[in-house]
């Protein structure tokens, strides 16, 4: 009989997985959107909750509540909370309601009144933000106030 050979599965790193959430039709224009959302791009996740809940501006309620359940979807799937940050954010023209408004000498003026699609996209890092430390991340860092000591 020939020599049985083991075989090693070399698994590569697992993907980071991205979860998403999307809210539609919001009634707030793209371009007032974008400048809330540009302030928590590539952020950790529970530090962009705190960032939008102090802004004074109507799009950082509406974005605060899709990116609370960007996180929730990533918790239902098992990710890790605290390793959380906002990969991708963005805000995309929805459908436009055409109003108009009645002028002099019997002209009309086209008013414009623009809706939202959000979209957050939330992935897993390395780095833990907030929350509780390892314990083994602990006892390095007793053994290097030790050494200092």
């Amino acid at each position: 009989m020939a020599k049985e050979e083991k075989k090693t599965k070399v698994e590569a790193a697992p993907s980071p997985r991205v979860v998403r959430a999307v809210t539609k039709h919001l009634r707030i224009a793209p371009r007032k959107m974008r400048l809330v959302i540009d302030t928590i791009r590539r952020q950790p996740a529970q530090e962009a909750v705190g960032i939008l809940m102090l802004l004074k501006k109507k799009g950082a309620k509406m974005a605060v509540k899709t990116l609370k359940s960007a996180i929730a979807n990533a918790k239902n799937l098992g990710l890790n909370e605290n390793r959380l940050f906002v990969s991708n954010i963005r805000a995309d023209g929805g459908p436009v309601f055409k109003r108009f408004m009645t002028r002099s000498m019997g002209r009309a003026d086209k008013i414009l009144k623009r809706t939202t699609h959000l979209t957050v996209e939330v992935r897993e890092g390395f780095k833990i933000w907030g929350g509780r430390a390892p314990e083994d991340s602990k006892e390095k860092n007793k053994k290097k106030a030790a050494v200092a000591a």
